[in-house]
């Protein structure tokens, strides 16, 4: 515990479970399903993963992925619109 407090700033169970929701998070990136990433990270359900995101990241699984599809630009064909 001492050791992995002192070299990543985390206990050991604190520190599996940041690394199981970032494998999560990659997995969801390259578009598995919430449920399947969850599974395939290690955690038991979905629901699971909604909670650890919300206790570690401090926001959902759906604001994290709304904001970051909003912050990506995504480039128009010349000529086109797009009407909100």
């Amino acid at each position: 515990h001492r050791r992995s407090l002192a070299a990543f700033g985390y206990g050991p169970k604190t520190l599996a479970r940041i690394l199981r929701l970032q494998r999560a998070l990659e997995l969801i990136r390259t578009g598995l399903p919430y449920a399947e990433a969850a599974c395939a990270a290690g955690c038991t359900d979905q629901a699971h993963l909604a909670r650890e995101m919300r206790d570690l990241a401090g926001t959902t699984l759906g604001a994290y992925f709304g904001a970051a599809a909003a912050n990506s630009e995504t480039p128009h064909p010349s000529g086109s619109r797009t009407t909100a």
